[in-house]
């Protein structure tokens, strides 16, 4: 991987995109950037008011020019939300700068990670097993096409999913 590069966390909500973001950048002493907190900073409301009242593809419309711009203006370790894989021109960015690295979990996990987390508009009443495969199923193909690197991050630890990420990022 070439050193100026990007690495792009993507994956389902609870995968843990931005803990193993957030400790790759220690790691590997590049800067952080965790999408979701950006927009959520930059708008003064939660990502579930946002889609209350904006809705989805006003969200969307910041998720896309935030990350375009973070792509042309810095180097480091982006976090995503779990809906960047729903737009081509998002896909195309990542691959063209950077190494894409989909973080993956089963639903069991899933369930277990987002279920008192009230920040996941799109889980919103949909909080059980079969919601989310469903949901999942619906975002493999594009998680897929999207990413360089798959990481499982059932049963692992915080050190092991960020080693596996580094041995295979580093030539």
């Amino acid at each position: 991987m070439n050193s100026l590069q990007n690495l792009i966390l993507i994956g389902f909500m609870g995968t843990g995109k931005s803990t193993v973001a957030c400790q790759l950048s220690k790691q590997l002493n590049l800067p952080f950037f965790e999408m979701d907190e950006m927009i959520v900073q930059e708008q003064g409301m939660e990502i579930s008011n946002i889609f209350k009242e904006k809705g989805e593809n006003y969200f969307r419309d910041l998720e896309t020019e935030l990350l375009k711009n973070l792509l042309q203006k810095e180097t480091g370790i982006l976090s995503c939300g779990g809906g960047i894989i729903l737009r081509d021109e998002n896909i195309q960015a990542m691959k063209n700068h950077g190494t894409v690295i989909l973080l993956t979990a089963k639903p069991e996990t899933i369930l277990k990670r987002v279920l008192h987390n009230q920040s996941r508009p799109v889980l919103n009443g949909k909080k059980n097993i079969n919601d989310i495969t469903k949901l999942m199923k619906e975002r493999e193909e594009r998680y897929h096409i999207a990413a360089d690197i798959i990481i499982s991050t059932d049963d692992k630890s915080l050190s092991q999913i960020c080693e596996e990420i580094i041995a295979m990022i580093t030539p």
